[in-house]
């Protein structure tokens, strides 16, 4: 092989690796999780994925095993894009259609719940990545049956918040909202979306106005659901397999890429704002958060836009080709003075 094309091909090994990695780069994941009421999968975490203590959650274990509950924060699906209602099929809602947390869409009476009560409320949503975007929140009808599978017929068909850009505290969204009337045993559903990205978020939680009325006649009532401490988020990070700190190549990890389109349920409805029907919510108490002048709207909190990775490709693969070049210029004059 003559000199230079030797050259050539040396420095196109050399630099794939490079490029390769450039290509893989892909829009950062954000992942989160309501604590206030407590989400299933937080409940479940913070007893402990190895021993829980509440027979739905040892229940939730056995059927998706550990892994779903060190993955607490990773209920989501990445092409979502505003189309949640068509593409999450009832009975899945809880595990927004994704296999790895099949244990939360268990129709069960003793879930760990949350008090609640009508009237004003302070919700309470973990982001361990957080982005922009918005929250709506849906509570299921006077009908609900927390021992048949939850359907989307059987939550409210606007939600009875929505709010976009709330504030962070102390690592938590913090918003607040306009409880409806209801008595015993309920549901609240949340769809986080992304402003950033189609990727969205969903969490089920369950909770209690007054007396439980999903106990059994004669059994002792489902235990209180705790959220998990930042303590206790720190330990299960070490097997967790999502993101908890800025970002990664979290998508990839925990396959929120393959988490596709589920087939649409029975009656086709879309989301509420899809249908047209934007619902009045939450009595204005929330604010859009603003941006400075100049700035892109849809920029991430945490730094970065939908067009940052494809920057950063671009940028490394002229970096690659810059090696070759210089790589084959300097084995050309080396060459050129072994001739002499």
């Amino acid at each position: 092989m003559p000199a230079r094309r030797k050259a050539v091909a040396i420095a196109a090994a050399g630099v794939a690796p490079l490029a390769l990695t450039a290509l893989s780069v892909t829009p950062a994941a954000a992942h989160g999780s309501m604590t206030d009421p407590v989400s299933r999968v937080s409940a479940c975490f913070q007893e402990g994925p190895e021993a829980p203590k509440s027979a739905a959650c040892k229940a939730a274990v056995a059927a998706g095993g550990t892994q779903a509950l060190y993955d607490w924060n990773g209920v989501n699906i990445a092409n979502a894009a505003g189309k949640s209602k068509r593409i999450i099929p009832d009975g899945k809602l809880c595990s927004a259609g994704n296999d790895k947390y099949k244990g939360l869409d268990l129709p069960r009476t003793d879930w760990p719940a949350s008090k609640l009560s009508a009237g004003k409320h302070t919700f309470r949503y973990k982001g361990t990545a957080p982005h922009k975007g918005s929250f709506e929140l849906y509570v299921t009808k006077d009908s609900y049956d927390p021992a048949k599978p939850l359907k989307w017929s059987d939550l409210e068909a606007r939600p009875f918040v929505k709010v976009t850009d709330p504030r962070m505290e102390n690592g938590d969204y913090v918003f607040d909202g306009k409880v409806p009337a209801r008595s015993g045993r309920h549901l609240i559903y949340s769809v986080w979306q992304r402003s950033d990205s189609p990727e969205a978020f969903y969490t089920c939680s369950d909770v209690v106005f007054g007396k439980d009325s999903g106990a059994s006649s004669g059994s002792a009532p489902a235990p209180a659901a705790s959220a998990p401490s930042d303590k206790e988020i720190e330990a299960g990070a070490e097997k967790s397999t999502v993101e908890h700190h800025g970002h990664g190549d979290a998508d990839a990890r925990t396959g929120a890429g393959a988490t596709g389109a589920a087939p649409a349920p029975a009656d086709g409805d879309g989301d509420a704002a899809a249908a047209g029907n934007e619902p009045e919510v939450n009595g204005g108490a929330e604010k859009p958060v603003t941006t400075a002048a100049g700035t892109d709207d849809n920029l991430a909190e945490t730094g970065g836009d939908s067009t940052t990775p494809y920057l950063a490709m671009g940028g490394a693969a002229a970096l690659a080709v810059g090696a070759a070049a210089m790589f084959a210029t300097t084995r050309r004059r080396a060459a050129g003075r072994h001739g002499r």
